[in-house]
Order: C-alpha cells, then structure tokens, then sequence
C-alpha cells in the first residue's frame, strides 16, 4: 500500500507539471512571488491580478506587513482576502480570514504547520500537515477561489473568520497599529455566508474601512456554528454588528466527497456587490479556468517586454517578477469607493508616492500608459472629494507624508511624457493647493508638513519633523510644478515655483566630511545652523547629538518619524537635487570633487541601496560625463545585492519600488522622474524589445555585451550617431532600434552631451 509520503510526493509532482505544462514558452513562467519573501522584501506571495483589488494568502505572523512567514514551523493561521506588498511600517488589512480544519471543532483558534508550499504566478497551494488538507488558492480582480482537498478523510469543516485581521495591538489608538470596530456574519443557506469587518488604523492611521464579503460553496454544508466574542452558538444564522468580532464554522458531510470549493468575493461597498463580483468573475465552478484568465492577465502585461532568449532564466526571473512586483500596487477599486458615486477611476493603496513616483509610476507609464492615465485622474478625484492628493492612501483615507507632496512629480511626469486624458487645469490646481495651504493638524496627513516655514524662509526649519528631506522634496515639487505651469501657459505660477526650487540651496551648508564638501544641514527658524540636538529618546546613553553629515538622530535619539532626514543621512540626501544635478556639482567643488564625492559614498557604506532617497545616485556619474562609471556601480550594487533568491530584493519592495528600479536598470536606462529623459547605462540583456501600446516597437540591441565587454563604446538610434548619455520618452514613443556597441574598455561616449539641468538652460 503508498505511503502518505509518496501519496503527498506524487500530488506534488502533477501539481508542479500541471503549473509548468500551463506556462511553458511564456513570459508568466518567469515570475516568481516568493522572490523578496525572506528578509526585508516584505512581499506578498499569494496570487493577485495586476493592480488586483483581491489579493489572497496565507497569514503566519500577525506583525507581518504581508502576513507572511518563511518559516515552515511556524503555523498558518488562515487565508484572509486583502493584503499589501512590500511595505514597511505598521500592516495593513489581513481581512476575512478563510482556513479549513478537520478537528478540534470546539475550537476557533485553528492553526497548522505547512508542507509543499508553491507560489507561482496567479497560484498559491500548501498542504496543512495537522489534518492532510491540500490548499489551493487563484483569483481574479475582485473575487477569489479556494480549493480544499481532505486527505486524510475525517471531518471536514471551513472557519470563516470576520474577527482577524494583521497589526492588532492591545493598546487603544496604538500608533500604526490596526483596531477593531465591528463586524458582522450572516448564514443565507447551506452554500451562501456573506457579513463583513469594520477596521481602522495601520501605516497610514487611517479611520474605518469596511471589507464585505460574500462566500459560495461547491458542497452543501450539513450544519453550522456562528459566533460572538469566542462563545459558539450552534445553528444560529444571523450575529448582528454589536461591535464584538464574530464568525463562522461550517460543517460538510464526510461522505459526499473529499474536495470543497469555495468562491469568495469582497466588496467596500456590500455584500450584494460582494456577490456580484462573483457572478460577474467566475460564473462557474473551474479552477483551471480562473487560474488561466489571472495568467491571461498578467501575460497581456509582461508581453510588453521581449528580452533576449538565451539570457539566463535567473535574470529572466529577475526581471519579470521585477515588472510583476511594480504592478501588484496601488489597487484599481474603480466602482468600489464606498465615499463618493463616480464614472472615472479610482485606485486607493498608495503605499506610498514617495516610494513609487521615482521609478515604479515611470515604468507603469511606459509599459501601459493609459493605466497612469487612470492612476493620476484617481488622485484628482480624491483631491476633488477629500481637498488634497495623497502621498500615501489606504482603506479609502489618505494618511502620512514622509516628506514632499509627491502626486506633484506624477503629475510632471505624465505632463512631460504626453499622457492624454488628463485635466492639466485641475492638476495645477491640485498642486497649488499643497504648495500654498497648509494641511494643519499634526500636518503628516497629506499636503506639505512646515510649509508655514518653507514659504516664509526659504526652508524649512528645525521647528517641525523631517525638515531637511522635507525642504529639498519640496523644492522638487515646485520644479514639478512649474513644469505643468509652463505648459499650460500660467506663466506667473511657472515663474513663482521655478525660483522656488532653488530652495534646495537654503540648506546647503560648506562644511567639510570624510573628503567631501557642501551637505544640506539644519537650520533654525532664526536662520542660524543647528550642530547638536536634544535627545528625547536617550535610553540614558546620550542628552545631545552633535549633528553631522553622517549622524542619525532617530530612532535613538528622536522617534523614527521626527528627524531632521527621513530615513537617510545627509551623505544620501545632499545628493538628491534631481532637477538640477549641475549646480549640486558646481557647489560639491566641479567634477573632479563630485566623482570622488561619489566614489567616497559607495567605497565607504554610506550609499544605502534599500532606501528610495538613493535611487538615483549610482547615475549621477552622467552628470559629469562618465556614464561608464554608472554602469559600474549599477552592476556593482545588483551583482551583490539581488537575485532570484526568496531574500533577493535588498529592502522593503514598497509597492514595487525596488523592485522597478531593477527592472529599468536590467533593460539600460533609468528614468528621472518628472522629466522626459531615460540615462542610458550598460544592460543586462543582449535585446530587448519594448511593444508600445502605440504599435512602434523599441528595440535596445548591446553588441558583443559580455562580462568583459562591459563598457559602451559608441550608439546609434535608428542608424544615426547618438552621443547623448540619455534618450527622450518621446525618442522611445517614435520607435526603432538604440545599438550600444559594447566594448571592454570606457570609451569617450557620452562625455560631452550631459543630461539636462535647470541651471544649464
């Protein structure tokens, strides 16, 4: 007689032939969600469509942001229905929990160890060792479905938990902390649930959300137990929202059949639309058929991209869950915003700007610019509705600012790079409203924390939390600003906010540090340079901080939100002047300064590759006509710190972050946010092939690109001699073919023609 073993071996071996005989020959097959799942990646593993408003998967460790843990011994508690990705702070959702058990029916609590856990595009499957149940979970936009196979025999049963959810703490209104409201079940019939979970707080401090759902089985359940507060009511339909945590047990017949299906649809508006998503998602009972169309999806979107067959399926994996990850967020909920009735879109989980705008908006954009159309005219619906855009947004309530008033930078960037569809009148407007009211309050909502300050002075001063990154954000934000303006011929705002953006400069400071001169350093609102400051969270080592280029004053010194830099040092900082890298090297001491400045940065630590301030720096050797030395560093810093590995991304992936930033890089260009320029950098494929929504293909093609041929020696666009170090959106828009003749040593392309500055016009 087989063993159990073998039994579970051999389910194991068809179901991984079954997922590769589905895959093969498609881009899909290169996506791996477990990429990013150990360390600080913080990914989310189960499976998701793009920018899926249902995300489904398994909850280990309720401190998780994604509710994920790679240790197989430590238990799943359940499946719930809405998750996050890659983000760091305090979790978010965790909601509706669905987990099938087959004993210990007295209990609620029902956890389990996991064995032969899988995670593949679009697909999730473990077996819960404690009763031999298989699992297997896809989805689609709004609505999921649950596979359950008991066997062993035995009971058989399905919790659905209204109650749980991730980041609960035991203090009241603790900060970050997700907090109970209420919830509700109800029992229609033996196949139909439906109720919902009422939660607030999380990372963004957000007020009530409500997630309703509407669960349908395949089998007919035999009987039923709800509950109130952990007391069981056996055959009781209906537990009222009484603001307690309730749920259900449901019981199925062991002789009718081992598998029971379950369709699980969600809703922020009801139950009914609950329902409706499932009927309008899955009408039928097929597994295969739901899997398949999340592939569909998802195939229609990394299609975009060719890259050269014979590159290797770990860069290809890289890659393609690198475009996968950057599009798991912000979440489309175009119909289910529970706040106002209208025809346009909405996206909410923004998760947040300050991460994405840098890299992961401009890669949406150019793989599929009429979602970014989308994305930008949702945040001005929410500006319309809520008087301001976010930075960050999530449950349906905008919430923290880590520095600028980003929605700026997309705005800019969709302007630049010609996106139709989009009221430019209004986004000015949008944006005067950040640059010139402040949000009030404790002013870490929305808008522009100290702009008080920034307005009257130039700056802003160490009166408020995070004014060093707070200042040159928003000196960024104004360029963006007169970039809209100017293009829509408000000629008295262009000006205004072109000046502004010089405010950068208010802070910068000609001090010397480990070899490099000139940081961005605070200031009082009496204009005079602050060099220590008083520790509010001493632990009884230190009183004051002498404050240097290379000191971190929080979390040790201040709590981690109300440094002088968010998150960096002034090392990082000092060099994110996107708008106009020129004069930041005119005030570093010329050229020769600025590349050992740079140089003193990688070789000493001080660069942090997990951190979004940074994203840019590896670049800035363009600016000084070296873009062999970019791509140096470009391949140092991902040759030693990503891989196909499950702790492959080197940080928190916030929303696809990281993870769009490698993307670009492997292709050989990276964006500058905001303007219409690529830098052009040594890639990582042999070709590779951009298809354009337009219908123009572009092609990058690096001949004779080795290990040893690792240097640019000379391009051409479309069969012409091209001495820019960077390309323009609309270059890539036209179409065509960008050689890069690949050579083993630096040549002296790209010395001359530099990327733009604001001080060079």
């Amino acid at each position: 007689m087989e063993s159990n073993t073998k039994k579970m071996n051999r389910a194991l071996f068809i179901l991984l032939f079954l997922v590769s005989a589905s895959t093969r020959g498609q881009y899909h097959q290169y996506v791996d969600p477990k990429i990013g799942s150990e360390g600080d990646g913080n990914v989310f593993i189960g499976p998701s469509c793009p920018f899926g408003m249902i995300k489904p998967g398994p909850d280990c460790n309720k401190n998780a942001n994604s509710g994920y843990s790679s240790d197989m011994q430590v238990p799943v508690y359940g499946f719930s229905q809405v998750h996050v990705s890659g983000t760091g702070g305090g979790p978010k959702y965790g909601n509706i929990s669905v987990m099938p058990f087959g004993g210990d029916i007295e209990s609620i609590r029902q956890e389990s160890v996991r064995q032969n856990e899988i995670a593949a595009l679009g697909y999730y499957s473990v077996l819960l060792k404690k009763w031999g149940i298989q699992t297997e979970i896809s989805c689609l936009q709004k609505s999921a479905y649950y596979k359950f196979i008991f066997k062993n025999g035995g009971k058989k049963a399905v919790k659905i938990d209204c109650g749980e959810f991730l980041g609960e703490t035991v203090i009241p209104d603790g900060r970050e902390a997700q907090q109970f409201v209420s919830s509700e079940i109800e029992i229609i019939n033996d196949h139909e649930v439906r109720g919902y979970t009422r939660i607030r707080g999380g990372w963004n401090n957000g007020s009530a959300y409500t997630v309703y759902f509407t669960a349908l089985f395949s089998q007919p359940f035999s009987n039923y137990n709800t509950w109130e507060n952990n007391v069981l009511y056996p055959s009781r339909k209906v537990v009222v929202d009484n603001g307690k945590k309730t749920g259900a047990q449901l019981f199925f017949d062991t002789a009718l059949t081992d598998s029971i299906a379950l369709k699980i649809g969600i809703s922020f508006i009801s139950t009914q639309k609950a329902r409706q998503n499932i009927e309008t998602e899955m009408p039928d009972w097929d597994f295969n058929k739901v899997l398949s169309g999340n592939q569909q999806q998802w195939e229609q979107l990394l299609q975009k991209v060719a890259v050269d067959s014979s590159s290797s399926t770990e860069l290809k994996k890289m890659f393609y869950t690198g475009l996968y990850h950057t599009m798991l967020m912000p979440v489309n909920r175009t119909g289910e915003n529970p706040l106002w009735e209208n025809n346009g879109p909405y996206y909410d989980d923004f998760y947040a700007i300050w991460d994405t705008y840098r890299s992961s908006n401009p890669l949406i954009t150019l793989l599929s610019p009429s979602r970014e159309v989308d994305i930008v005219n949702a945040l001005l619906q929410i500006y319309k509705r809520d008087g301001y855009m976010p930075d960050a947004r999530s449950g349906n309530c905008n919430g923290r600012t880590q520095g600028g008033s980003n929605a700026e930078v997309l705005i800019a960037d969709a302007y630049v790079k010609g996106l139709k569809g989009i009221n430019y009148n209004l986004a000015l407007e949008a944006m005067l409203k950040d640059a010139t009211v402040p949000p009030g309050g404790n002013e870490e909502k929305e808008g522009r924390g100290g702009l008080t300050d920034y307005n009257q002075f130039g700056y802003v001063s160490t009166s408020y939390v995070r004014s060093g990154n707070r200042t040159l954000e928003y000196a960024y934000d104004d360029y963006c600003l007169a970039t809209v303006a100017k293009g829509i011929n408000r000629q008295g705002e262009y000006w205004r906010f072109l000046k502004q953006s010089d405010n950068w400069k208010n802070l910068w400071r000609n001090i010397a540090d480990n070899g490099a001169t000139g940081f961005i350093m605070p200031k009082n609102a009496a204009g005079k340079w602050v060099d220590s400051f008083q520790c509010d969270l001493n632990n009884g080592k230190l009183s004051y901080l002498p404050y240097t280029p290379l000191a971190q004053d929080w979390p040790n010194c201040v709590c981690w939100w109300c440094g002088f830099f968010y998150e960096a040092s002034s090392w990082e900082y000092s060099l994110s002047v996107p708008h106009d890298v020129a004069a930041l090297i005119k005030r570093s001491g010329g050229s020769s300064a600025f590349r050992k400045r740079l140089d003193i940065l990688f070789y000493r630590g001080f660069y942090n590759v997990g951190n979004e301030p940074s994203f840019l720096s590896p670049d800035l050797y363009h600016w000084i006509g070296r873009p062999d030395l970019s791509s140096d560093r470009i391949h140092q810093i991902i040759d030693a710190n990503y891989s196909s590995l499950p702790n492959g991304i080197p940080g928190n992936d916030d929303s696809g972050a990281m993870s769009s930033w490698l993307a670009f890089h492997m292709l050989g260009f990276y964006p500058n946010a905001g303007q219409n320029y690529y830098l052009i950098n040594t890639p990582y494929f042999k070709s590779a092939t951009i298809h354009q929504d337009n219908g123009k293909d572009f092609q990058i093609r690096a001949y004779k690109l080795s290990d040893k041929n690792k240097y640019i020696k000379a391009v051409t666009l479309n069969g012409k001699p091209f001495n820019n170090s960077w390309i323009t959106h609309q270059d890539i828009l036209n179409g065509g073919v960008l050689e890069l003749e690949m050579d083993a040593n630096p040549s002296s392309w790209g010395s001359n023609n530099l990327p733009p500055s604001k001080s060079d016009r």
